[in-house]
């Protein structure tokens, strides 16, 4: 049985919406973990290899980042239409945006809030404005990242916006999308 380490509150509340939706047959772990105002901390029974959360164990495999998981799940239970198939429409949009979150969205977002900007930041990701743009593209033509298909790729890019929303852009594509994943999540997160 595929077992999936949570923590509510956490960056993992997006896998945990997921797997609501797959209706997908997870052994549901959550333990603790270390936050960011001092509480929590690293939990024994968290086989995560630094602790942190989400991470799903499937036999002798285990899958950790959210993007990673979020495919891996998709690919395992394609009844529920959340991520195209290698061969169909759209696989190629949907693993570029999976990665695009985690190695570019979540980076900018983070270095965003910590204040923190170097030529280098700018040369190798871009910068958060250039971020929001590439978001922005797609949803000025569709509802979704895919066009008219929901995926789990908007559950994931949207997902930081719900923690940080002062970092909500003006571009109206953007709020739109995020309250209509919210919805389509059903509890926002």
């Amino acid at each position: 049985m595929r077992t999936l380490y949570y923590s509510p509150n956490s960056r993992s509340d997006t896998v945990v919406a997921l797997v609501r939706m797959l209706g997908a047959d997870i052994d549901m772990r959550e333990v603790t973990i270390a936050r960011q105002d001092g509480s929590g901390g690293r939990d024994p029974a968290n086989p995560h290899p630094e602790g942190k959360v989400p991470y799903l164990i499937d036999g002798d495999d285990s899958v950790r980042e959210r993007g990673a998981i979020m495919l891996y799940l998709t690919d395992a239970y394609p009844d529920a239409g959340l991520g195209p198939l290698p061969g169909e429409a759209g696989r190629g949009a949907y693993l570029s945006w999976l990665f695009y979150y985690q190695g570019v969205i979540e980076p900018l977002l983070i270095l965003k809030w910590a204040n923190v900007g170097h030529p280098a930041i700018t040369a190798g990701l871009r910068d958060f404005d250039t971020m929001i743009e590439r978001l922005a593209e797609p949803l000025r033509k569709g509802p979704w990242l895919l066009g008219e298909r929901f995926s789990a790729a908007d559950m994931l890019c949207s997902s930081p916006f719900f923690w940080f929303a002062d970092m909500m852009p003006a571009d109206p594509a953007i709020p739109d999308w995020v309250a209509r994943c919210a919805e389509r999540m059903g509890n926002g997160k």
